[in-house]
């Protein structure tokens, strides 16, 4: 009994999964600074665990609503150019979900 192993295939693979994660990478990171210069910076509140190591306060969370929405403020875009980029934004995120989508229906059918 021997074991053969299709090192074209393996490549492939490997090129296709590398592709993959860099284009769900650059699309996410895209989306989320259009989604910042649209005036609507994420803030998103910690999760408590127990055995945390740093736990930001309230106080700590209220100053960084604070300061998103006086950057939202000092934005130099129009507001149509804000509407863009949130458009862009939300693009950029449906390509992510596609692809991820993809990713699975090619493992799920094609294999």
């Amino acid at each position: 009994m021997s074991v053969s192993i299709d090192w074209l295939a393996f490549l492939q693979v490997f090129v296709a999964a590398l592709v993959g994660a860099a284009a769900i990478v650059t699309f996410y990171a895209i989306g989320l600074r259009l989604l910042v210069r649209s005036g609507h910076a994420p803030v998103v509140s910690p999760a408590e665990f127990t055995d945390a190591i740093t736990v930001v306060s309230e106080k700590e969370l209220r100053r960084a609503e604070k300061q998103a929405a006086k950057a939202a403020k000092k934005s130099p875009l129009t507001d149509g150019q804000k509407r863009l980029a949130l458009v862009g934004a939300y693009a950029c995120f449906a390509m992510c979900a596609v692809a991820v989508i993809a990713g699975i229906l090619i493992i799920v059918i094609g294999h």
